[in-house]
């Protein structure tokens, strides 16, 4: 892992215009090892993603040996979502997109504004899948099917719905042709209280609107700028039903940098549809040197996209010193990929 950063623990640093708050219980620094990471990472000098691998299981799912480490679980979970995930081309499939979008949805039904007023709960805590009611809100269609199978994984392998999210969200983006591998964290607070409404963007929000939604989450435009790039894979079904099945950029199975740029570029591919959200974001002067920098750079992207979704994951969790990393078990990255150029795949995984 990379070497932890010696900077005094404070709750917000502004770092080249960034601003940096603390989380949970390590907002003002990490009291274990995983919490100082944590903070870290936070913070912005320690990385995100990392390509620490090499693990191996102690035992099979339910032996005495498995059940000793924390981690062996989750390697085998990651077995299963990797055939999950995988579409027949190589690409990750539309079930790796709807993972993706669940992770983004559970974790960002936060607010640091309500948490003050004594509202702390949402976040990535699972209520998505366990609430019962949550799933059902229209910010949410589409994402029944993930949900449920994320309920299937978590009985199967008797670990947390809110980990098996967020878990779920970072392989399938490394599942992804040239997609980062996010650290990960285990070992979340599941809950069933529905997160307060009315905390997810919407496609006809203005730049100011989508915004302040995340500064309030303590995601600053620098993040919001690398978030938004999930788009890369993604297809859209309910905004427009007649365009339903269309990517956001012409290569929707494969995590690249050709959204920032097609989402700037008039007139490109007929089967690109991109979010009115997404134009005023990417043209927003808070965000827009960002969204350019990441154009034909896909290393930086990855680093910032990485950084950004753990912060992310940890909203509403307040026992991140009590986590434990399992960053090990994740797949290798896919770090080139003969199609990553080709478009019009529409539909194909």
């Amino acid at each position: 892992m990379p070497a932890l950063s010696r900077r005094a623990p404070q709750d917000l640093i502004v770092d080249n215009d960034i601003v940096r708050i603390g989380l949970g219980d390590v907002k003002n620094g990490g009291t274990t090892p995983v919490g100082t990471s944590v903070y870290n990472i936070l913070m912005g000098t320690e990385a995100g993603d990392s390509d620490a691998a090499g693990y191996k299981p102690p035992g099979i799912v339910g032996t005495k040996a498995c059940k000793a480490d924390t981690c062996c679980v989750w390697w085998w979970i990651a077995q299963a979502m990797t055939v999950a995930f995988t579409g027949p081309t190589g690409r990750c499939n539309g079930f790796a997109r709807a993972a993706i979008r669940l992770g983004f949805h559970d974790a960002g039904s936060w607010s640091s504004s309500l948490a003050a007023a004594g509202q702390d709960f949402g976040g990535a805590d699972g209520s998505i899948v366990l609430s019962g009611t949550e799933i059902n809100r229209a910010d949410n269609n589409g994402l029944q099917a993930i949900a449920n199978q994320a309920l299937i994984w978590s009985k199967l392998f008797n670990v947390g719905v809110a980990d098996i999210i967020q878990f779920g969200a970072k392989h399938a983006v490394v599942t992804c042709p040239l997609g980062p591998r996010t650290r990960v964290f285990v070992g979340r607070k599941d809950s069933k209280k529905a997160a307060p409404e009315g905390l997810m963007p919407s496609v006809s929000m203005s730049a100011d609107q989508i915004i302040s939604l995340f500064e309030d989450k303590t995601i600053q435009p620098h993040d919001l700028a690398a978030l938004l790039g999930a788009h890369s894979t993604s297809q859209q079904f309910n905004v427009d039903k007649t365009k339903a099945g269309f990517g956001q950029d012409s290569t929707p199975g494969v995590w690249d940098v050709s959204f920032y740029n097609e989402t700037l570029q008039p007139g490109t591919n007929s089967k690109v549809f991109k979010f009115q959200s997404d134009l005023v974001t990417a043209n927003d002067s808070r965000v827009s040197d960002e969204w350019h920098a990441f154009i034909g750079d896909q290393s930086h992207w990855n680093g910032d996209y990485a950084s950004a979704y753990v912060r992310l994951s940890m909203l509403g969790v307040n026992n991140i010193n009590n986590l434990t990393e399992c960053t090990q078990v994740m797949p290798a990255a896919k770090k080139t990929f003969a199609g990553a150029s080709t478009p019009g795949l529409f539909g194909k995984s």
